[in-house]
């Protein structure tokens, strides 16, 4: 006997992200993918582990109304940390060149928020992970930009694609974290939540 879903329940995932559409479907959860283009400004004052808890639950906040009172939602926020400046994702290639020429042969931050709500059950929490990268020469940098055009990606960067192959020495923490979910924790949460609807 096959069950195709590890919960008997159904997630909304707040979220456009391919990989966190890929890692959500590769922990064996049903997912509906509904993005919530909510506004990602955020308070000056908050630290750097605050700001992607702030926008997973900006997210959350503007998918929830739109919702059934007996969804599971998640969402989720992405931030790159380096030396006091958040590196978001890039406007255009110049900015996307800036960031990863700040990156190259230097440790960076990540921090991945996630925002889960059941019924009257809702939680924030986050992971973090160092990232170093290698010295990156401007060919390989222009080279990435150019042919994958990282403009969907905090810090200009997909820990999954060429740039990590090729630039990324050492990661502290979880790999799943960088590319944007951390796994470990969403897949605990979700067997919380198990346990009210069982």
């Amino acid at each position: 006997m096959s069950v195709k879903n590890i919960f008997p329940f159904k997630v909304v995932l707040g979220s456009a992200s391919p990989r966190r559409i890929e890692l959500m479907r590769g922990l064996g959860v049903d997912i509906t993918v509904k993005p919530s283009h909510a506004d990602e400004t955020y308070p000056q004052n908050l630290t750097a582990e605050q700001i992607p808890c702030f926008l997973a639950e900006q997210k959350m906040h503007a998918i929830a109304p739109s919702c059934n009172a007996n969804d599971v939602i998640l969402t989720a926020d992405t931030i790159v940390y380096f030396k006091g400046k958040v590196f978001n994702k890039p406007k255009n290639e110049q900015e996307a060149l800036t960031m990863l020429s700040a990156l190259s042969e230097n440790t960076h931050t990540v921090f991945t928020a996630v925002a889960l709500k059941y019924q009257g059950y809702s939680n924030t929490f986050y992971d973090s992970a160092d990232v170093h990268f290698t010295k990156l020469s401007l060919q390989e940098l222009l080279f990435y930009i150019s042919n994958y055009k990282p403009f969907d990606k905090a810090g200009s960067y997909g820990v999954q694609d060429w740039l990590g192959y090729i630039g990324i020495e050492s990661v502290k923490g979880s790999f799943y974290t960088v590319m944007g979910l951390p796994v470990h924790k969403v897949y605990q949460e979700l067997k919380r939540i198990n346990s009210f609807w069982a």
